[in-house]
């Protein structure tokens, strides 16, 4: 008889190993440069005013937009995963986000800066979806949130480059200069991609999918959302990922230097400590959950109070700007933010089969770019109504907080009687699954 411990090889699995880290990391690699072109607006906001002219509701949109076609193709990108595989889905991502960002460099005006940031949010819609996709592929389901967690790891190294390196770029060497430079790595990973990715193991191969049109398209999507693992799985990104995610992509500068007073080597500093405390946190994070599935949802609203907290106590500082200790703790906190928000794929993930954990990520992918996308509008509208008046501004992250708390308490229960129920199930057939 075959063990029911959660260490064993299910029937089925992938075997992992070297090979299946190489090609992995081909996937990731890719995500690394999608993340770097997404988060480049976030160390050129304030440079970004000066050059198109616009206000904080304009230079909201950019990042508004780019959200909003990110969030709008997850299902899509779902279904064309599921149906076309990763290697092919990668490979238009990679083509949409470097021309995204070689537009974004050459721009003349406002509006093609608007569509060049529309077209890199495609494009870089169609890589992290992808990315999980293929780990689920080339490594057993036990590896699945460690796997997930290291794929957020180098999002958040891409993150760190953006900050580091491009900030650098930018004001080195100025703004089409650093943008179109930045391309050139979008390049190197399609090369990689083309020669080297595949999109499972041989002999791993998935079952085909009959083309059933919109039919399938519907039978996908409504599977998928009948799970209660899915929707507490997007409830958990929406709530987790937006803070960290408005503050790098967009605010989190402006707020330190015109705000808090600091400079602006030193805001880069605070924000290369947000992407330092995800990628050590994340680490942490992907081994507790391997080890104690449990720790899921404990994890997911312990890092929701603990952010509230912080962000109250900054923006609530009796003295006109709040103290370097406190700013240190922020953006500490705030690092658990992506680690969090990737266990929400850890409630979807168990909840779907194979032929559906494309759809299913998109469905829970989509919750956090739905937060970010209406709290960076809403802080643009609150600065321009209030003028720059950041405390009110910045309250908006309590409000959509305390909507996604609501949520995951309400399906928590629904959640585990399910995966109470699938568990009993999966014993009775291992049991009579032959050793």
């Amino acid at each position: 008889m075959r063990s029911s411990s959660a260490t064993t090889m299910l029937p089925g699995d992938p075997p992992g190993g070297r090979r299946a880290m190489a090609v992995w990391g081909i996937g990731v690699s890719v995500y690394f440069v999608a993340v770097i072109f997404r988060t480049s607006l976030g160390v050129a906001g304030l440079d970004a005013a000066d050059r198109f002219h616009v206000n904080a509701s304009a230079l909201s949109t950019f990042s508004i937009l780019q959200l909003l076609v990110y969030a709008g193709m997850q299902i899509p990108v779902g279904l064309l995963v599921d149906r076309l595989g990763t290697k092919k889905v990668l490979t238009i991502g990679v083509v949409l986000f470097t021309a995204g960002q070689l537009g974004f460099a050459f721009s003349p005006s406002y509006g093609m800066a608007l569509a060049s940031r529309a077209l890199l949010g495609c494009g870089d819609a169609m890589t992290f979806i992808s990315v999980l996709r293929l780990g689920t592929r080339w490594f057993p389901a036990r590896r699945g949130p460690l796997v997930a967690q290291l794929a957020g790891l180098a999002g958040m190294a891409g993150n760190l480059v953006s900050t580091l390196v491009l900030a650098r770029l930018l004001h080195g060497v100025g703004w089409t200069a650093a943008f179109a430079g930045s391309a050139l790595a979008g390049v190197v990973v399609l090369v990689l991609l083309l020669l080297f990715l595949k999109d499972h193991p041989e002999g791993y191969e998935p079952e085909p999918l009959p083309h059933q049109g919109a039919a399938y398209v519907r039978r996908q999507i409504a599977a998928s959302w009948r799970e209660p693992g899915t929707r507490l799985g997007l409830w958990v990104h929406f709530t987790t990922q937006f803070p960290a995610m408005v503050f790098l992509l967009l605010w989190g500068l402006p707020f330190l230097v015109q705000a808090q007073g600091v400079s602006r080597a030193t805001a880069g500093e605070l924000l290369t400590l947000v992407v330092l405390s995800n990628m050590v946190v994340g680490l942490v994070y992907g081994q507790i959950i391997a080890r104690h599935h449990a720790a899921r949802l404990p994890l997911a609203l312990g890092t929701v109070a603990a952010t509230a907290v912080v962000w109250a106590a900054t923006l609530a500082y009796p003295a006109d700007r709040a103290p370097m200790w406190l700013l240190i703790v922020l953006c500490t906190v705030l690092g658990s933010c992506g680690p969090a928000s990737m266990i929400g794929f850890d409630f979807a993930r168990p909840a779907n089969p194979a032929e559906r954990q494309g759809t299913a990520s998109g469905i829970t992918n989509m919750g956090g770019f739905v937060a970010s996308m209406t709290t960076l509008f809403a802080i643009g509208l609150l600065l321009d109504a209030t003028g720059d008046d950041y405390t009110v501004a910045f309250s908006a992250v309590f409000v959509l907080q305390a909507l996604g708390v609501s949520q995951i308490l309400r399906l928590r229960g629904r959640v585990a009687r399910r995966e109470r129920e699938r568990l009993v199930a999966s014993r009775v057939e291992t049991v009579h699954v032959p050793a």
